[in-house]
């Protein structure tokens, strides 16, 4: 019993088929060095003041998905974290970054694998939270 025609075999058609309709990377094997989207769910304080900035302070992002090269963007500045699990990382925070009181944009960025296949999927920038400086 044949399984290919034309030089495509069934698994490879069955294959693209899944990543063409946009299934996860689990299904598809080409995806193997794929990165999954990093998501944040909140922030550990999420108000601090400006004087606990100006004398480096721990911000705490709790989410999922974090990999060794997850990223914290504080108003779209990357910033080197400590990766504590897949599921919270750490940043200090000084006045370089934050340059006084305000609301401030917390982002987590994690580059994409290295892959070019179609269908997958990797990394990307979770949506933004709010972390407030007094």
């Amino acid at each position: 019993m044949r399984f290919w025609s034309g030089g495509v075999s069934l698994a490879c058609l069955i294959v693209l088929s899944f990543s063409t309709l946009g299934c996860n990377n689990a299904v598809n094997p080409f995806c193997a060095s794929a990165r999954p989207a990093p998501l944040i769910g909140f922030l550990s304080p999420s108000t601090v003041s400006f004087s606990q900035v100006q004398s480096g302070m721990t911000l705490t992002v709790n989410g999922s998905h974090f990999v060794s090269s997850s990223e914290v963007l504080i108003n779209s500045v990357p910033l080197s974290a400590t990766i504590v699990s897949d599921q919270q990382m750490n940043v200090t925070l000084t006045p370089d970054v934050i340059s006084g009181p305000g609301k401030v944009k917390v982002e987590v960025q994690t580059p994409s694998g290295n892959t070019s296949d179609l269908g997958c999927t990797s990394g990307g920038i979770t949506s933004a939270l709010t972390l407030t400086v007094n």
